[in-house]
């Protein structure tokens, strides 16, 4: 058994919890039956509707519009656009049955699976609280922002607020600035100033670079493969070095072969610490309501997707320690 199966082993819930746990999908898998049922009436139905609607009204819009601009005028391109939004329209009330009884099974579930996390505590869609203290320099600029899953609590005596996100911004178009997972937590020692880290590579540090470059200066670790691949900004040379050709280095030396996806982002400033996972995964999901769910296969994978993120979390608050803190220097720590 490797150690990652060890650490999700030592953190699952007792076995009176997860017979307990095992009745609650029992009484959601009827539920779910229900759902499935009421789903596939009401699609078909408001879909069914939408085309009524929006034929009536392109056969109206037709009987006033001159002969040649039949179906392409801008007034029938409009309408097109409404018929579009109103497909998005039917299919989220379609899916309404399914998706409030997910989330809301869900909101009962993940504190219960996720007791190894202190005072765990569980919102979906909300602002987070850390949100605001997250410095721009680590995610760029953006002008929309939606959020899924918000779980905050302690883990190893630190207090952490993790949450799903996608950050976006509306320019000619609309861009993705960062969508992934953020990890908001106490560092052990503040940062005197702000130090980030973020991906060299692409037009996002190109952008970070182009709005705040001029306020941070660019430092290097001394590794070349990781200078390759991050880039160092801080406005505290003098603090950060230290971290930057140190166990900061070390850190992301090992996120880059544990977490497989694009770089990692991080930020320190004060007391706030901030990690930046970007991933297209939607972490602690249920299956597809058509599909049943095996209750350990899934209580197991959230726990392993859990333990996961909290132990990248506290590899990279353990690298921003000051070396007087007695605390374990960066290393293998993830599971």
């Amino acid at each position: 058994m490797d150690a990652k199966e060890m650490d999700a082993r030592d953190l699952m819930p007792s076995e009176a919890v997860i017979a307990s746990i095992q009745k609650d999908f029992d009484l959601y898998e009827g539920e779910r039956g229900r759902a499935v049922s009421q789903v596939s009436w009401q699609m078909p139905l408001f879909f069914f509707l939408l085309a009524i609607v929006a034929v009536v009204m392109l056969l109206f819009v037709n009987d006033f519009s001159d002969p040649s601009e039949r179906w392409v005028s801008k007034l029938h391109i409009a309408l097109y656009c409404g018929v579009l939004g109103g497909g998005v329209l039917a299919y989220r009330l379609g899916m309404k049955p399914a998706t409030d009884l997910q989330q809301s099974f869900r909101a009962y579930l993940l504190p219960v699976i996720l007791g190894f996390v202190g005072d765990v505590t569980y919102r979906h869609g909300v602002k987070p609280i850390s949100f605001a203290r997250l410095p721009r320099e680590a995610t760029g600029d953006f002008t929309r922002y939606h959020f899924e899953d918000v779980i905050s609590g302690t883990y190893q005596g630190f207090p952490f607020e993790l949450y799903e996100t996608h950050l976006k911004r509306k320019r000619h178009g609309t861009d993705t600035v960062f969508k992934g997972v953020i990890l908001a937590f106490e560092q052990v020692t503040p940062f005197p100033g702000l130090l980030v880290a973020t991906g060299r590579a692409g037009p996002v540090s190109q952008l970070l670079r182009g709005v705040f470059g001029g306020k941070l200066e660019e430092i290097v670790s001394g590794m070349h493969m990781l200078d390759g691949v991050y880039e160092f900004r801080t406005d505290n040379v003098e603090a950060a070095r230290p971290l930057v050709s140190g166990r900061l280095a070390q850190a992301l030396e090992s996120l880059d072969e544990t977490w497989g996806h694009d770089p990692v982002r991080v930020a320190l400033h004060g007391d706030d610490g901030f990690l930046l996972l970007p991933s297209a995964k939607n972490f602690f999901e249920l299956p597809d309501i058509s599909a049943p769910v095996d209750g350990k296969a899934y209580v197991e994978k959230t726990v392993a997707e859990m333990a996961l993120l909290l132990a990248i979390a506290a590899l990279v608050r353990k690298a921003g320690a000051a070396d007087d803190t007695g605390e374990k220097s960066a290393g293998a720590d993830i599971p």
